[in-house]
């Protein structure tokens, strides 16, 4: 007669793995959940689906131009562009940074705050760069980085003013002037401080002829610039009262009637 133990042939105990049986319950409740899931699918393909409206638009974007096209496809063409011109302008801001760092700090050490020009512009230039050296003992930069960045300014403002008429240069212009004239005035010795600072508004003046050229305080009338003219053509009719009602005689108008 056979044996239903859990033992071998050989006396060993047999172990089985438990068979694992699905609950019903959940078995139909992923199956109701995909059923959900593929009809709305379908449902949105359909003519009046949300999915076939969409594919519709892109398809038809090609021949609708941007200005046609859905607002959701043009906003994601904006917000796609405008991604791309941030990352491109962090990417060159980088680079020129970085160009711009490699050339301040490849500019030669120049001994500042002795001295290193003659003639009569070594009247500014001197105690410009004794001001900075005096000044930036304490700066992340070297001083002559900062003389050359004053150097860059003075040269840009000048010629973009010259070049542009643009207010904005020409007031980093009249601010780099201001500056050089104080350290002129600060930098120089007692005795001389009044002379060297004449000289300093003097140059300044004579470079501004250059760089604030055509400026005026004046507001610009453009001559033959027709006035602008706005002609309503309305025709005003007054109401006019109403006219009285002609008097009638008692014998209906009759004037051989008594």
């Amino acid at each position: 007669m056979q044996s239903y133990d859990n033992t071998s042939a050989n006396g060993q105990a047999v172990h089985y793995l438990p068979v694992h049986v699905p609950q019903p319950e959940k078995t139909a409740r992923f199956a109701k959940a995909r059923a959900a899931v593929r009809d709305w699918w379908n449902r949105a393909w359909d003519v009046d689906g949300v999915l076939h409206h969409l594919w519709d638009d892109v398809l038809s974007a090609p021949e609708d131009g941007l200005r046609y096209m859905a607002p959701w496809i043009r906003a994601v063409l904006v917000v796609a562009g405008v991604s791309f011109v941030v990352l491109m302008a962090k990417a060159a801001g980088e680079v020129v940074l970085q160009a711009l760092h490699q050339l301040l700090t490849a500019v030669p050490k120049v001994q500042v705050g002795v001295d290193t020009s003659n003639g009569v512009f070594a009247v500014v230039d001197q105690p410009v760069r004794t001001y900075i050296a005096q000044h930036s003992a304490g700066l992340p930069v070297a001083a002559s980085t900062v003389y050359t960045l004053w150097l860059l300014t003075g040269i840009v403002g000048l010629v973009l003013g010259f070049l542009s008429k643009n207010n904005g240069v020409r007031a980093m212009w009249a601010g780099h002037g201001a500056v050089t004239v104080w350290m002129v005035w600060t930098a120089t010795p007692t005795t001389s401080r009044p002379v060297a600072a004449g000289l300093a508004v003097l140059a300044w003046t004579f470079l501004s002829a250059f760089a604030m050229r055509g400026l005026t305080l004046r507001r610009r009338v453009r001559a033959g610039r027709p006035a602008k003219v706005t002609v309503r053509p309305e025709i005003y009719v007054p109401v006019q009262p109403p006219a009285p009602a002609a008097e009638q005689h008692p014998h209906n108008g009759c004037p051989f009637r008594d």
